[in-house]
């Protein structure tokens, strides 16, 4: 990775993940077709609602007949720390218009989320917008593509789970996490597995009391405090 910061670099940097993106867009549309949504649906979910983890949770509780009010309740929780990673990227694109920063927030993922962060690391804090533009706009038309492949490929898998398809999307988070473990230089190891120890202990606790899902946004706020205070009193 250089700290050149094109729209052909942004599109270079985000070959690697790529395949990642194809994996998992694979396995959704499998596990979509298997869930009898039709490739109407499977396309609409992946263009429109652009959600990996959130269409799984769709599919299955469309699959269970879990009422809408349901299905957007969850998928807002499930999808509300993007609203984090948007707060967190924005910072790097104050001198942008409004429109170009929506733009980023509507398209990013989790994935060229972890992408910036390793690619401010190089740049020295910085970012640009055609190379995140790059990045986004990648990851948006693979995925949308790999799901709709993945659906038409669904009718000669008859139970893709055997495969471990179901298990595509934790894979590809942890492989996001042990990226930023080796690329992030400025916390070191031992303080970021003291972060993701913490959010592991509290979404533990607090999935003693509340939703799965309530459990995850509550872990991950606490989880953006804790390292927050913690990278505080590492700088000073």
């Amino acid at each position: 990775m250089t700290p050149e910061l094109t729209f052909r670099t942004g599109l270079k940097d985000v070959l690697p993940t790529v395949f990642g993106y194809i994996g998992v867009g694979l396995a959704f549309g499998i596990v979509a077709h298997t869930s009898h949504l039709s490739l109407l649906m499977v396309t609409g979910l992946s263009f429109v609602v652009y959600a990996g983890s959130a269409q799984f949770i769709i599919t299955s509780m469309l699959l269970a007949g879990n009422p809408l009010s349901a299905i957007f309740f969850s998928t807002f929780l499930v999808n509300s720390r993007m609203i984090l990673m948007s707060t967190s990227l924005a910072q790097y694109f104050r001198h942008e218009s409004l429109g170009k920063n929506l733009l980023l927030g509507a398209l990013v993922t989790d994935e060229t989320f972890a992408l910036a962060m390793n690619k401010q690391n190089v740049t020295g804090g910085r970012l640009s917008f055609a190379w995140q533009n790059a990045a986004n706009l990648v990851a948006y038309l693979v995925w949308g593509v790999s799901t709709v492949v993945g659906a038409i490929l669904g009718g000669l898998i008859a139970n893709p789970e055997q495969f471990g398809f179901d298990f595509a999307l934790t894979a590809m988070f942890i492989g996001l996490v042990y990226l930023q473990l080796i690329s992030d230089k400025h916390l070191g190891l031992t303080l970021q597995l003291l972060v993701m120890g913490f959010v592991a202990l509290l979404y533990y606790l607090t999935l003693r009391v509340l939703d799965a899902n309530l459990a995850l946004l509550v872990a991950t706020i606490g989880g953006c405090l804790f390292g927050m205070e913690v990278k505080k009193c590492h700088l000073h």
